[in-house]
């Protein structure tokens, strides 16, 4: 049987660890990943860095001048952590090395691959989005707590409009060109020009909606945002 291209996903990490690991997330999103794979379905899971890679740098930070590289190494550090717990729990499934660099040769036709960071300046969206290259892949769904882009921040303004489709060149001059560690965007700048780059499509969904995830997941109509 011809296996299926890979299906890429970020996953916040926020959502495998906030104030606590996020059992009740992992444990459905481990339920509903091994049944697509059953139905042979293959996934690239990006583990991010989320509310504790942000609380490691505010820490640093708040004790010595610390350089953006060294604030970048410290969420890498996160995202890999985040990515050994999701390879531990899918232990049956996943490729049994967490890919930490964008070149690491890939043995054999896993149907799970797990990844992390892999170096400063580059996000786990934008290690999402060179992956897909990878594996040619036109499409990566960023799967975390934004439920859709908006016009403008909605955590201060309550008249924000969700955006449910935009072009590439409307996106970026919403959110602009600077990366900085800890940025807070649906997809941070580098990732975005890296996208629009390679003419990559990328879905915005929050995945604690599984119902509408999984609609995402197959390619049907979901609620969220497509930039393309």
């Amino acid at each position: 049987m011809q296996k299926k291209p890979y299906i890429i996903i970020a996953l916040g990490g926020s959502l495998i660890v906030k104030d606590d690991v996020r059992i009740d997330f992992l444990k459905p999103f481990r339920a509903l990943i091994e049944k697509l794979i059953g139905q042979g379905h293959r996934f690239v899971i990006v583990a991010g860095g989320g509310k504790i890679t942000r609380r490691y740098q505010k820490a640093a930070a708040h004790i010595v001048r610390v350089p953006n590289e060294d604030l970048d190494w410290l969420g890498i550090h996160a995202t890999r952590l985040n990515a050994h717990l999701l390879r531990t729990i899918f232990w049956n499934r996943a490729y049994p090395v967490v890919v930490d660099d964008l070149k690491k040769p890939i043995h054999g036709r896993p149907n799970l691959l797990i990844a992390g960071g892999t170096r400063p300046g580059w996000s786990t969206d934008y290690v999402s989005v060179m992956l897909a290259r990878r594996f040619g892949s036109k499409r990566v769904i960023v799967a975390g707590t934004y439920d859709a882009v908006y016009d403008k921040d909605f955590e201060k303004y309550p008249n924000a409009k969700r955006l449910p489709h935009l072009d590439w060149k409307s996106y970026r001059a919403l959110i602009g060109n600077h990366w900085k560690p800890g940025l807070r965007a649906p997809v941070d700048p580098i990732a975005a020009k890296a996208a629009q780059r390679h003419r990559m499509r990328i879905d915005i969904v929050r995945a604690e909606d599984f119902t509408n995830f999984k609609r995402c997941i197959g390619g049907r109509p979901f609620r969220g945002s497509i930039i393309d």
